[in-house]
């Protein structure tokens, strides 16, 4: 079978590797959609702090069941988490399910990028290999992934209805957050964003303002909108320590920063410390999701209460994975790039 593997910056190979062979409690998936993640552009940028993995927004038919694995069977459509906690940690037991030392290490093989991959027993066991209902497609299945990581994110902000927020990024990620708050019915959304073509779709998406940051000064513009007190919570859909600082300022007293997009490792935020305490603004980190997000995921998609199948614009066969992760990293024309064998 083929597989995808980071070689370097820039540089993913192609292999013919074995079908990999499952044991007890184990599941055998043929992936049938990946979508590119933004993770998967750090990759191969070399600016990676997750694991050098490349494909976890999968999708697939199961083809093989390992002994004791009841939850699902052969022939099933289903979509794949690719990590999950232990939930008898100190971390797990606290709420921190990311943080769990077992969460990183349990992961898909040989990846996501791959025509067959081998879920372990942890994933299964733990749900997260969900069934896929009918009216939900290996493509959209995908984003059940993201979806629940914006879910989980949103859940660690405090939100309230009637707030303002701001949300930096109209890729993928943004879309999908501005399509979420749409259900927490906010005062306003206002959306920034350098790239006309996803400036656009943030309005189809449901966001109230739009600013284009190469025209107009984003502060000033978020100042007007909130009567000058700022937004109540500031989503960072970008991984860049220079955008964080400037959503910084635009949070009102007493507001909240959730920081989604992932940074380069050593990106360092420079910000005024004493400005953050004596207006007592949070910075909310959220990295990746667990099954209990994902589950809701699932549901709202399956319900049409998020319309994520809009996010896809372009598919790239298994072979031309670094042109497909090129294309989602030049995003001129592009929002959620999809993966197929």
């Amino acid at each position: 079978m083929k597989a995808a593997f980071l070689n370097g910056p820039y540089d993913v190979r192609i292999d013919d590797v074995p079908v990999p062979r499952i044991g007890a409690g184990e599941v055998l998936v043929e992936m049938k959609a990946c979508g590119v993640c933004g993770t998967d552009i750090e990759k191969i940028q070399g600016k990676f702090i997750t694991p050098p993995k490349l494909g976890h927004e999968v999708a697939g038919k199961v083809i093989e069941t390992g002994k004791d694995v009841t939850s699902i069977q052969a022939g099933d459509r289903a979509f794949v988490h690719h990590h999950v906690p232990c939930y008898t940690c100190h971390y797990c037991r606290r709420g921190d399910l990311t943080m769990c030392e077992e969460f990183i290490r349990t992961n898909l093989d040989p990846c996501g990028l791959a025509e067959y991959f081998r879920v372990p027993d942890p994933n299964v066991r733990r749900g997260a290999v969900l069934k896929l209902p009918d009216n939900v497609s290996f493509e959209t299945g995908t984003l059940v992934e993201p979806v629940g990581c914006c879910i989980r994110g949103l859940s660690k902000t405090q939100l309230e209805f009637g707030d303002d927020v701001l949300v930096i990024g109209a890729g993928p990620i943004g879309l999908i957050m501005v399509d979420l708050l749409r259900l927490r019915s906010p005062r306003t959304v206002t959306v920034s964003e350098p790239v006309d073509y996803r400036l656009k779709a943030a309005k189809k998406f449901g966001a109230d303002h739009l600013v284009n940051p190469k025209e107009e000064d984003v502060r000033e513009r978020v100042l007007e909108i909130t009567e000058g007190r700022g937004v109540d919570l500031v989503v960072v859909a970008v991984g860049s320590a220079k955008v964080t600082a400037k959503g910084i300022d635009c949070a009102r007293k007493g507001g909240r920063v959730l920081q989604f997009g992932a940074p380069p490792k050593g990106d360092i935020l420079s910000t005024d410390l004493s400005k953050l305490f004596i207006h007592e603004v949070a910075i909310v980190p959220s990295y990746s999701t667990s099954e209990i997000e994902t589950t809701a995921a699932l549901r709202l998609i399956e319900q049409g209460k998020v319309n994520v199948h809009k996010l896809i614009t372009h598919t790239f066969p298994l072979t031309e994975t670094l042109k497909a992760i090129r294309y989602a990293e030049e995003g001129k024309d592009a929002l959620k790039v999809m993966i197929k064998p």
